[in-house]
């Protein structure tokens, strides 16, 4: 199944391209936002693109458009997005960054990956598949008490206790290699269905957060866009759960505005700290047209700041 860019125009809307600009796509993933700025760009242009995944730069779409020599894609995670700019010479010059979170088409339609509950294979769920450690591995070692603190706080499953005993339980007597095995046990124990949802929904999400450690590297990625963006360059980011909206809302609220030291009283005009965001309105949501071709926009949220 072709991967289809969740708010596609919209994305390319708010990051207003200018046609000499310099871009980040920091989520490449199958190219289809990058192929978008690419065509916006005119000849000085210049588009810088990062992925985790081996597969998504290998692929036939990626490596067409590396003939491109507007063009540059490295496989980095979010963490390395300062030191990739800074060799680069871009710090400070950057007009906007996109960041798409979340799992690709391929990435789910692939058993191999062991990313979805829908099709058996190995439990695996690595972004990189050459670095860390699998969900197998993880799930064979992991402390039952932490288990349940990433089902609850990652997953937000109100039933992490008893899927993380029904884990530790089935360990002892064999390892949970596959993704049908994971899915299977936690439909067994889990009382209650959610419409629409399968149970084992909530405990892949977790256990990919934590595997891939997600949460932590978007807030790191987000302080270190303020810092090579230029002045008036724009960020961009599609979230897919409540999570890592959280993380993108509160982040650009607290950047955004005046702040001032509050053990500092009368507050004079030094003592305030201006924001280096300026907030573009309300989270954006995927239209019920997009929604209707392509229902993996329904969660989407997009959040836009602007760099003072």
């Amino acid at each position: 199944m072709e991967h289809l860019p969740v708010m596609y125009a919209e994305a390319l809307q708010e990051l207003a391209i200018k046609s000499d600009g310099i871009y980040i796509d920091c989520t490449f993933g199958r190219g289809g936002h990058s192929q978008g700025v690419l065509d916006l760009l005119g000849s000085n242009g210049r588009l810088l693109a990062f992925d985790r995944d081996s597969d998504a730069i290998k692929a036939d779409r990626a490596q067409s458009m590396l003939l491109d020599k507007r063009f540059a894609l490295k496989q980095s995670c979010f963490s390395e997005l300062e030191n990739i700019v800074c060799s680069e010479g871009l710090v400070g010059r950057v007009d906007g960054i996109l960041l798409d979170l979340g799992v690709s088409s391929p990435q789910l339609d692939t058993p191999e990956r062991g990313f979805s509950f829908l099709r058996d294979g190995p439990l695996d769920m690595r972004m990189d598949s050459n670095a860390g450690v699998s969900a197998e591995h993880w799930l064979s070692n992991v402390d039952e008490k932490y288990l349940i603190k990433i089902l609850f706080e990652y997953g937000e499953e109100k039933f992490a206790r008893r899927i993380a005993r029904a884990i530790v339980e089935q360990r002892v007597k064999a390892p949970i290699t596959t993704t049908k095995q994971l899915a299977d046990l936690i439909e067994d124990v889990v009382p209650l269905r959610e419409k629409h949802k399968h149970p084992a929904t909530r405990t892949f999400q977790a256990i990919r957060i934590e595997i891939n450690k997600e949460l932590d590297e978007l807030s790191t990625v987000l302080d270190q866009a303020i810092r090579v963006l230029g002045p008036g360059g724009k960020l961009v980011v599609i979230s897919f759960h409540s999570l890592e909206d959280r993380i993108v809302k509160r982040f650009i609220r607290n950047e955004s505005g005046a702040k001032h030291n509050p053990g500092k009283l009368p507050i004079k005009e030094v003592d305030i700290l201006k924001g280096v965001l300026k907030k573009a309105g309300k989270g954006f949501k995927a239209s019920a047209q997009e929604i209707s071709t392509n229902p993996r926009a329904r969660s989407a949220v997009m959040r836009v700041a602007e760099k003072i």
